[in-house]
């Protein structure tokens, strides 16, 4: 019903902002992405999602369309409301929850405050298909090579190298070898480290 609100930004909080446009100040919650993303000027624009319930009517904004889209997406699970959405994309960045649903990753998603093990599978059931249509297949399965890839890098930094000179070497190893394991990664990064 609205689309996008753009006007003067007269409040920002973490999780909303006050936006005038034309003399009327229009509410808005935002998720952290979101908020982070705000441009420091007076004039802002925000796509929208209006939620109409019983006893309210309220709208959601973002700054990206893809993440007005996924907010959407995730509305369409059993159990996941507005506010656990928003919560998602408050704790992970929108392109970590698109790959944590397409690889079927139930640690991630359940990490989230407010989702259980059940709203976790039942999210990669019935998103992990839209998800893979909608999204490039090669960022999702870069996905489980970042997370060999993360585990690496952190491993090399516990043990005292410097994670810029680390990042180059892991993605090294990484691109000679897209199915390592993280111990397989660590030993040829040690190698050449």
């Amino acid at each position: 019903m609205i689309a996008h609100i753009q006007g003067k930004l007269v409040e920002k909080t973490p999780t909303e902002v006050v936006i005038d446009c034309n003399g009327v100040g229009y509410h808005i919650n935002i998720s952290l992405h979101t908020y982070s993303l705000l441009p420091n000027a007076d004039f802002v624009k925000l796509f929208t999602h209006l939620m109409v319930k019983e006893d309210s009517h309220s709208l959601y904004g973002f700054v990206e369309k893809s993440e007005r889209e996924i907010f959407k997406m995730l509305l369409s699970v059993s159990g996941i409301g507005a506010s656990i959405a928003r919560t998602m994309l408050s704790s992970l960045e929108p392109k970590q929850i698109i790959q944590a649903l397409a690889s079927g990753d139930v640690v991630t998603i359940q990490s989230i405050k407010g989702i259980g093990s059940k709203t976790a599978q039942r999210a990669i059931l019935d998103l992990k298909d839209k998800v893979l249509k909608i999204y490039d297949l090669d960022e999702v399965s870069m996905s489980q090579s970042n997370t060999n890839r993360d585990e690496a890098l952190s491993a090399l930094e516990v043990l005292g190298f410097v994670r810029k000179t680390s990042e180059k070497i892991v993605d090294k190893v990484i691109n000679q070898n897209p199915d390592a394991t993280v111990e397989i990664i660590i030993k040829q990064a040690l190698k050449n480290l």
